[in-house]
């Protein structure tokens, strides 16, 4: 099926709102596919975190 988001495109965490670029991508034979998402966390942290594919949305697609 491929990926959704390319690596190093800018996106959001939908639930929270923060915002950063994909550092990883993961691929499962029965899972959704996984991205590795390096953001700056509401406290100020950097922070890498795995998120599904459904919970992330590309940023430039908020400015429509």
């Amino acid at each position: 099926m491929g990926f959704k988001h390319e690596l190093g495109q800018v996106v959001q965490v939908a639930v929270s709102g923060e915002e950063g670029h994909v550092k990883g991508r993961a691929e499962y034979a029965n899972s959704c596919n996984q991205y590795l998402i390096h953001y700056c966390a509401a406290d100020g942290r950097a922070v890498d975190a795995w998120f599904e594919e459904g919970e992330i949305i590309p940023a430039d697609s908020l400015e429509e």
